[in-house]
């Protein structure tokens, strides 16, 4: 069983900084692309970034420039640095992995996971 944990919200300072992380552990082959949603009260899941296995990124565009995203294939890991955050950040940010695994005929099948998701809020 393939899980995604988030960690590193929490409550922050109008221009202050976090860096959300996010691992994937269990038994698979490896992660192909990854992403950071967020979701704010009353309003849709967005996309805030994502990173493909060949490290190309996009942002959404009220993040960029503030907002980086990375990977570390061998901890299996995604990050999140968020800088110059704003009260609009506000939200809960979950990971989104999509991941490729083997069944038991050596067949490989790709999967997409989220993780439980981690609260970021931005304060005065």
């Amino acid at each position: 069983q393939v899980q995604l944990a988030e960690s590193g919200g929490g409550l922050v300072q109008i221009g202050g900084s976090l860096r959300l992380s996010c691992v994937a552990s269990g038994v698979f082959l490896r992660i192909s692309d990854i992403a950071w949603y967020r979701q704010a009260p009353g309003k849709q899941r967005e996309l805030v970034a994502s990173i493909t296995s060949g490290d190309s990124t996009t942002y959404t565009d009220s993040v960029k420039g503030r907002f980086t995203i990375s990977r570390d294939n061998a901890k299996n890991s995604v990050y999140l640095r968020m800088n110059s955050l704003k009260p609009e950040d506000t939200a809960v940010y979950y990971c989104n992995a999509t991941i490729v695994l083997r069944d038991g005929l050596w067949r490989d099948f790709v999967r997409s996971y989220w993780g439980q998701g981690t609260q970021v809020t931005v304060s005065s």
